[in-house]
């Protein structure tokens, strides 16, 4: 599975406590060849060193040992290579194991703890910028998940959707050719209303931007028939066909709207953060930023999508660590994920801007909310 499937609900199924020891293993990987091939060897020696780790834990017993050690193994032999994109997290226990196919760069290491680490998996999810796509016919409709460069259909909270077959009077069209397509049907205007309902229920549970996509009669009647849930979309695409896919077709189709809403989004945020320090409600840099996530004053937090920094943490400050002293006691290689992760549990908004758009607030800034 990649981070595009994360849900809150998984997100606080991993999070949840569960017996001693949920190991989780990640390491940074390639998209292409040849660097796959040293990826597997890198692999074998991460596993390696978990099971030295498990063989020298005084807490594990010999039978756990053995089942988490067999659930490692499984999921190494399942990774598929043509999957990997930047990242590789691999969590399991003596009853499970997950596979992730990360698009961000993470650290080496192993974790044994009494949860699954996630601060890797949340970034990740956050830099992809996730988001929805709605395709609308007068007698279907369908939702569609995307996060960089996948796209899938999302089956589920009742899509895909279609009106109940006896709304169609089938003597009318044969008399008259008055056919679904003709989008002045009451019918199809109440099967729009549930269509936007469905996908208010989504939205709820799971914000994402929502980019819309029909022939133009269809998203005139769904706007007339809906409400706030499809007002408020980032984006639209008037062609019709498109609603069932395939998949690649609408991706590509629908990739210039997407890019089209990333670009608008980058010039909101740079006009969010200058109006910010003229209200003096800005802070700029690792320490600054780190330190209003912490007290839950970060409103928004926009960072670079390669931004990487490890640090050490001193007198609750954050400290830069060379490479001489990066084996010091404290130092977190990760601490941009985990401050993201912090961000977003914080209640703030995460944007990732493209490199060098945040040079001079030191590749990281935020909004505060006094």
């Amino acid at each position: 599975m990649d981070s595009n499937t994360l849900t809150p609900d998984v997100l606080r199924e991993l999070r949840t406590p569960r017996p001693y020891p949920a190991v989780s293993l990640t390491m940074p990987t390639h998209r292409r060849d040849p660097h796959n091939e040293e990826d597997a060897v890198r692999l074998r020696n991460l596993l390696a060193e978990a099971g030295h780790r498990l063989e020298a834990d005084p807490e594990v017993d010999r039978r756990t040992r053995a089942a988490v050690k067999s659930r490692l193994g499984r999921a190494v032999a399942d990774i598929d290579p043509r999957s990997t994109l930047d990242g590789l997290l691999i969590l399991a226990d003596a009853e499970e194991y997950r596979i992730w196919y990360l698009p961000r760069e993470v650290p080496e290491r192993v974790v044994l703890s009494d949860t699954y680490l996630t601060r890797n998996l949340v970034a990740a999810t956050a830099q992809s910028r996730p988001y929805w796509v709605l395709g609308v016919a007068a007698d279907r409709a369908t939702l569609w998940s995307g996060s960089g460069e996948s796209l899938h259909e999302h089956r589920g909270d009742g899509f895909p959707m279609s009106p109940p077959k006896e709304s169609w009077d089938v003597e009318r069209e044969e008399r008259i050719g008055d056919t679904p397509s003709t989008f002045s049907d009451e019918e199809t205007r109440r099967f729009l209303r549930s269509v936007d309902g469905a996908v208010g229920t989504v939205l709820s549970r799971r914000p994402r931007p929502l980019h819309l996509v029909g022939l133009a009669p269809a998203l005139a009647l769904l706007g007339e028939a809906g409400n706030a849930a499809t007002h408020a979309a980032a984006g639209r695409l008037v062609k019709g066909g498109l609603a069932g896919g395939p998949a690649p077709v609408l991706r590509k189709e629908i990739g210039p709207v997407v890019e089209d809403h990333a670009r608008r989004e980058k010039n909101e945020v740079l006009t969010r953060l200058d109006e910010a320090k003229g209200r003096r409600t800005f802070a700029a840099g690792l320490d600054e930023v780190w330190e209003s996530v912490r007290e839950k004053r970060a409103d928004l937090v926009a960072l670079e999508e390669r931004y990487r920094r490890t640090v050490r943490i001193c007198d609750g400050h954050l400290v830069p660590v060379s490479d001489e002293t990066a084996t010091w006691p404290d130092v977190r290689d990760d601490i941009v994920d985990e401050l993201v992760e912090a961000a977003l549990d914080g209640g703030a908004e995460v944007v990732f801007l493209p490199d060098d758009a945040l040079a001079g607030h030191d590749r990281i800034a935020a909004v505060l909310r006094y």
